[in-house]
């Protein structure tokens, strides 16, 4: 899950990072009010999406008046923007973020990401911020440094010290990094975060130390004991369908194929979209139903997949083991009445002889695979069919 910068940096503050001092608007008059709150002479006016690289795509405006300030906002609300992680469809603005703007010398890069081949917190920090952590890794490898962060012990002083002075930064600036960076740890541990950012991370005139973007993602299975990260969630920033997936108990990504896939556990998912592919095939989206899929999470499941205008055949590929395959093929007979797109089903597993007896007895025009390949070669073809007609 990922929440909002203004929501990144309540949240870091908590812990001891600083932040400029900001309030978010929905309004003009709203950021108006913010702004003369702030006081100050310099703003910055800041498009509220889940996205990076918002300043490049015109997301963040710098105001020397109250009247600059209203008519930035006005020109962002209700905008789309593009960036590089949007996509070409974009993401509408509904709130702002108004802060007061800070003059700097530096621009540091910081990032806590989980390491999921060491299975430890990894650390990178950059000479150089303001820059995708992609571009400084393709560019200049040499101005990164890393901390692995041992699960025993966490974080230790040292350690970011380290992090500090190989950034070059004076004994001022290297006591507040080093804060910065053990709280940004903190949160990071006790938020059951997947990964927490701040690009960039400024050195002012002054030598404080200050988080003028944060970033931060959450680990979904562990929101049921953080109620206050989970309510931070912003269903208007993610694909509907995945949201609907979600309040269904269904796992659901929508990709760009058409070839939808109602599948039982990540792993078969992962084979059966490769499979679709090795035969020639792109599924439009990666779906788990998940164990004990009853009639009705299996109806859900066809509506959520049949919601994308571009599928032209749908592969349900359960292989039950806490799933029975008399359900799944009862729920499948009850959604493929209404069906108007080719249905390709393969059953494994337990109940398998009852469910595919339910399927054949439908009576309705639903094709059966005895395996894997032959089922992604099957929907290929249906695909393929269903275009041409």
């Amino acid at each position: 899950m990922e929440i909002h910068e203004y929501q990144a940096k309540e949240l870091l503050a908590g812990f001891g990072v600083a932040v400029p001092r900001g309030g978010v608007a929905y309004s003009a008059d709203q950021a108006v009010y913010v702004a003369t709150e702030l006081g100050g002479w310099h703003w910055a006016v800041k498009a509220q999406i889940h996205s990076g690289a918002r300043g490049k795509a015109g997301g963040v405006k710098f105001c020397r008046t109250y009247h600059e300030v209203a008519e930035a906002t006005s020109a962002l609300l209700g905008a789309t923007l593009v960036t590089e992680q949007t996509g070409p469809a974009g993401k509408v603005v509904h709130r702002v973020y108004v802060e007061r703007a800070e003059s700097f010398d530096r621009e540091i890069y910081l990032g806590l990401v989980l390491d999921r081949k060491t299975e430890r917190i990894r650390i990178v920090a950059g000479r150089e911020g303001g820059m995708e952590i992609e571009d400084l890794v393709r560019t200049r490898p040499d101005s990164l440094l890393q901390q692995e962060v041992d699960p025993a012990v966490g974080l230790q002083s040292f350690q970011a010290r380290e992090l500090a002075f190989g950034l070059g930064l004076n004994m001022k600036q290297v006591s507040l990094a080093v804060a910065t960076i053990m709280g940004c740890y903190r949160a990071f541990r006790e938020l059951d975060a997947t990964m927490v950012e701040i690009n960039p991370l400024v050195v002012t005139r002054d030598d404080r130390v200050l988080a003028l973007d944060a970033k931060i993602t959450f680990d979904d299975n562990a929101l049921f004991r953080r109620p206050r990260v989970a309510e931070m969630r912003d269903p208007a920033e993610e694909d509907p369908r995945e949201a609907q997936a979600a309040a269904s108990g269904l796992n659901y990504v929508g990709l760009t194929g058409n070839i939808g896939c109602i599948i039982n556990g990540a792993g078969l998912a992962m084979a059966t979209m490769d499979s679709i592919k090795y035969a020639g095939g792109e599924p439009a989206n990666f779906l788990d139903i998940g164990g004990g899929a009853s009639p009705e999470r299996v109806g859900a499941a066809f509506r959520l997949v049949l919601s994308d205008p571009n599928v032209r055949a749908v592969l349900v590929n359960i292989f039950a083991g806490i799933n029975r395959c008399d359900w799944v093929a009862t729920g499948v007979v009850q959604a493929a009445k209404d069906l108007n797109v080719p249905l390709i089903v393969r059953l494994a597993g337990t109940n398998v002889e009852e469910g595919q007896r339910i399927v054949r007895e439908s009576g309705l025009p639903i094709i059966m695979a005895e395996t894997l390949a032959a089922a992604a070669d099957l929907s290929v073809a249906a695909a393929l069919k269903s275009d041409a007609a």
